[in-house]
Formats: structure tokens, C-alpha cells, sequence
């Protein structure tokens, strides 16, 4: 068949209806682009960010020659790292300590071995000592090379001197650019200096002829002068650079390990147990905030177990999962005589009930949250109420607060309307006349609600029970109020990794077995109950 511009019907069909379904696309791409942006791609980046460990702050983002050069080291040896590692932290640690990050990295792995935070904010301020070993005596030798301008020379191209000689204040620093054959004859004086000169020119804003190089640009210049041979050099401050070389040669040079010069500052640096740890935590992808969130660590010998007094997530996610639950049946409990009352009244007195369910809406989380920590002290309103009828002795009050109970209670009334109107609406849509039909057939009262009626409620109780156990779950600002040190969650630690100990990796991780189990119980419960069953009414 052909349709009336001659083309086949079928392919005409497919043609229009392709046409519909871009149309209907069109309409929800902004919906969808919307969602993604704000919900999927931040969810989706705080999940990566429990295996990335490769960030500002940690052992790879900011000590990378560290965590290249202690690849090779064999942990098992009991012996610690030999020099090129060394020689790789003193690097990395001072670009570190210049760029303020090496308190991140002491903080991070401060969460596996105690102590490395107050270590590396110590190292930050020693590392000048090395350098100044050698710094002193090329200073001693020609206080040119205690002086930013003779450096500049030696190191910057001619017309880089140039613009830099013609640079004035306002105007834009012009970008370094290292002199020909300066990297040939001083390799790792060049590589440290570039560093030096990129940081003064982007981070200070300064200019490389009034600023004298870093202390560990010293230590360089030493290295490659008792390594190579200067003896050929013609170029800027050869005379200089000569000097110095026969003092490098002289016997009575000092100079210091960078072994030795760590130890100084802190003995700790000979702890081999410090350097596992910064090898453990050393590649961009991680399992260690997994392994952290289910109380496990990583060891020399492999995966282990923590001490049992540092186990403290399993026993938080048990109790996050208990009490979700307790709250849930609470809420269901009170709820349902709650819902079938306000389904079977009047519309007008129903609706004008239905403003006292809603009315905790209007009024903030946290003051509801906070009346509940009044109410529930021991000299609270419900004790001195329990008192005054005789219930309880006033030397006997009851404690409500700071523990589980408190959060119970507390949480069931904040999420209770959650419960209330899911089955509210579907109890609404219960025909009267089902009940009055069993009635009629010789049903008692009892037989006739559990037989009839509350069969036809089920699926009102699933969607509220979805709703509030989900939220229970995540819920932190209650338990954090009334719930002190037996009554809080998970959440509640989550909370504080990503405002106070900035530990954003185990936060993800907690997050993510939070979401995992999440699932699961939803796959369970479908597999239970049927989500198909879930109405909300209709």
C-alpha cells in the first residue's frame, strides 16, 4: 500500500511515528538535563570519590614522585626505603609545604596511622634545614648565590631577562623560560628552579629578580655539581658556577642524607610502619575507604581486621538498620487507626483533621527536634507529667534522652505524617460497601476488617513503610540532637566526615554500602511483597 505522496505506508508509518517520539523527546530534555546535572552527576561523583585517590591532599595527588619511586620497595623486608625515596619526598614534601598541602597529606593518612598529621605539619617547617647545610656554604663561598638576580641569570633565557628587566609593576609576569643548555649541565638544579620560578610567578605574583631561590634549589645545585662537570661552562656567572664547583669537590664540604636530614626532624621517619602506610595509600584508586567503612584496613600481610575497639561502622550500620525498622512499625502502629479514622469521617471533618497532620510541616526540623530534647529530660514535660499521675517515683524518672529510645520517639513523630497520608489515600479509595457486604453475609466485626478491609489497605502500608523507612535511614540532624552517643547513625558520621574531618573518600564509601543496602532491601521486599502492590491510591 502507498500512502498519498507515493512512499510505502509502512515506511511512511515508521517516518511519522519516528517523528513523534523526537518530538516527545524534545519535551522532556530539559527535565532530563536538569536531573542529571544536579542529581545523577553529583551522586555520581561523590560515589567515585570512595576508590579515587588521586586528589589534592593525598599521597598521589601530592607526593607523586613519592608514589612512584616506592613502587618498587618491598615492604616485607623490614627494611626502610633506600635513598631514591627518600630523595622523592624531600621533592615532593617541600613543593608541598610551599603550596600549603602537606598538612592534607599528613591529615589523610592521618586516618590509618596516628600521628602522621602532627609529623608532616612538622616536616613542612624543617625541610629548609637540609637545604641550608648547603645554602650557608655557597653563600660563604659568593653571596651572589644567596641572591635572586645572579640566579636569574644562570637559569632564565636571555630574552626572558629581557622582558623580565623591562617588566613593570601592574603588569602581567612574563612566564619563565629556561636558558639552553642549563638543563643539559644542572638537570635537577633546572627541574627544581622551574618549580620555584612557576610558583613565584603564578601563586606569589613576584618577580624572579628580587626573590631568592627555595633552600632545596641548594641542595640541587650541589647534587649536580659533585655528579657532572661544569668545567666547560662559558655562559652567565661561569666564574661563579666554577667556584662553586671546586668547593663541592673540596674535602671539607659538608654535606647531609637526606636519611639523616628527615631523621632530625622527626625520628618518626625511620618508622617503617609510616612508610607501609604511604605505600598502601600511595595508587590513584584505592579499596582502602571500602575496607575502612566495613572496619578492615590494609596491612603489609594483606586485608585484615581492625582492633575490635576501632570497630565502630559494622555496629553503626546494625544500628542504623535496627532502628529504621523500629521506627517504621512505630509509625505503621500509629498511623493506621490515625488513616481509617480520617477515611471513613466526613469529608468536611476529615479534611479539617487532616490540617493537624499536616500542621508539623509548617514548623521547622529543628525546633520540632529540639522540644523533643526538652520534652524528654529527665525534669522534662512527659517525666514531670508521669510523676504528677504516680507512674513513676520522682526519684525513678525515666531516661528518654541521649539514647535510643529518644531517637524513636523523636523520629516517629517527625516522619509519622509520612505514614499517615499514603494510607490515608488508599484506605479513602476502599468502597464502604465492601465491609457492609460481609457484614451482611454473617461476618463479624473483626472478620470483616481483617478479611476484607485490611487485605485492601496492604498496599498503603508498603508505600508508607517505603517512604518513611528510606528517609529513617538517612535521617542525621535528630539523632545527632537526641540521640548522643548510642542513639546516632550512620548518616550522622557520614555528616561529619564531609563537614569536620574532610575525609570525603570514606564518607562515599559509607554512602555507597548505605545505597547498596538500600537496594537490596528494596529487591527483597519486591521479592516479598511485589512493588507492584505499592499504590498510593486511585
Amino acid at each position: 500500500m502507498l500512502a498519498a505522496d507515493g512512499t510505502p505506508l509502512k515506511r511512511s508509518l515508521a517516518r511519522a511515528l519516528r517523528a513523534q517520539k523526537l518530538r516527545a523527546l524534545a519535551l522532556i530534555a530539559p527535565l532530563l538535563l536538569f536531573v542529571l546535572i544536579t542529581f545523577i552527576a553529583p551522586i555520581a561523583d561523590m560515589l567515585f570519590r570512595s576508590v579515587d585517590d588521586s586528589q589534592q591532599g593525598t599521597v598521589h595527588g601530592t607526593m607523586p614522585l613519592t608514589a612512584e619511586a616506592i613502587k618498587d620497595w618491598d615492604a616485607s623486608t623490614g627494611d626502610l626505603p633506600g635513598d631514591a625515596v627518600f630523595d622523592a619526598a624531600y621533592t615532593d614534601l617541600f613543593i608541598a609545604a610551599e603550596n600549603k598541602l602537606h598538612s592534607r597529606v599528613g591529615s589523610r593518612l592521618n586516618y590509618e596511622k596516628t600521628g602522621s598529621s602532627s609529623l608532616f605539619r612538622k616536616t613542612g617547617r624543617g625541610l629548609d634545614d637540609i637545604g641550608e647545610v648547603y645554602q650557608d656554604q655557597f653563600k660563604d663561598l659568593d653571596r651572589d648565590w644567596d641572591e635572586a638576580e645572579p640566579w636569574a641569570e644562570l637559569m632564565g633565557s636571555p630574552d626572558w631577562l629581557k622582558a623580565m628587566e623591562g617588566w613593570e609593576k601592574g603588569d602581567p609576569l612574563p612566564a619563565f623560560e629556561m636558558r639552553d643548555g642549563v638543563a643539559d649541565l644542572l638537570p635537577r638544579t633546572a627541574e627544581i628552579y622551574r618549580a620555584f620560578a612557576d610558583f613565584t610567578i603564578d601563586e606569589d605574583e613576584k618577580s624572579l629578580l628580587k626573590e631568592e631561590p627555595w633552600s632545596i634549589v641548594h641542595t640541587r645545585l650541589y647534587e649536580d655539581l659533585r655528579d657532572g662537570d661544569s668545567s666547560g661552562y662559558s655562559g652567565p656567572r661561569a666564574e661563579m658556577l666554577k667556584a662553586a664547583d671546586a668547593l663541592v669537590d673540596s674535602p671539607d664540604f659538608e654535606t647531609i642524607a637526606l636519611k639523616d636530614g628527615f631523621e632530625q626532624i622527626d625520628e618518626d621517619w625511620l618508622d617503617i610502619d609510616l612508610w607501609q602506610t604511604i605505600k598502601a595509600y600511595s595508587p590513584a584508586y584505592t579499596s582502602g575507604y571500602f575496607l575502612n567503612a566495613v572496619d578492615m584496613q590494609k596491612t603489609p600481610d594483606g586485608v585484615a581486621l581492625r582492633d575490635e575497639k576501632e570497630r565502630i561502622y559494622g555496629l553503626l550500620f546494625k544500628r542504623t538498620m535496627f532502628m529504621s525498622l523500629m521506627i517504621t512499625f512505630s509509625c505503621i502502629m500509629l498511623a493506621y487507626p490515625v488513616a481509617y479514622l480520617l477515611s471513613n469521617l466526613p469529608m468536611r471533618t476529615a479534611n479539617l483533621l487532616m490540617i493537624l497532620v499536616l500542621l508539623p510541616f509548617w514548623t521547622s526540623l529543628l525546633v520540632r527536634t529540639s522540644a523533643w530534647k526538652v520534652m524528654l529530660q529527665q525534669q522534662g514535660v512527659i517525666n514531670d507529667v508521669l510523676v504528677w499521675i504516680g507512674l513513676v517515683g520522682d526519684d525513678a524518672r525515666l531516661v528518654m534522652i541521649n539514647n535510643q529510645l529518644g531517637t524513636i520517639i523523636a523520629m516517629t513523630h517527625i516522619l509519622l505524617p509520612f505514614m499517615i497520608l499514603p494510607m490515608y489515600s488508599v484506605m479513602s479509595t476502599i468502597p464502604p460497601y465492601y465491609v457492609r457486604a460481609a457484614k451482611s453475609l454473617g461476618a463479624t466485626n473483626w472478620t470483616a476488617f481483617w478479611r476484607v478491609y485490611f487485605p485492601q489497605s496492604v498496599p498503603g502500608i508498603g508505600a508508607g513503610s517505603i517512604l518513611v523507612f528510606i528517609l529513617a535511614i538517612g535521617y542525621y540532624i535528630t539523632p545527632e540532637i537526641v540521640g548522643g552517643t548510642t542513639g546516632t547513625f550512620i548518616s550522622n558520621r557520614i555528616a561529619y566526615h564531609i563537614s569536620s574531618s574532610l575525609n570525603w573518600g570514606l564518607a562515599a564509601a559509607l554512602g555507597t554500602i548505605l545505597l547498596a543496602a538500600v537496594l537490596i532491601l528494596y529487591w527483597a521486599y519486591d521479592r516479598i511483597v511485589g512493588i507492584d502492590n505499592v499504590k498510593l491510591g486511585g
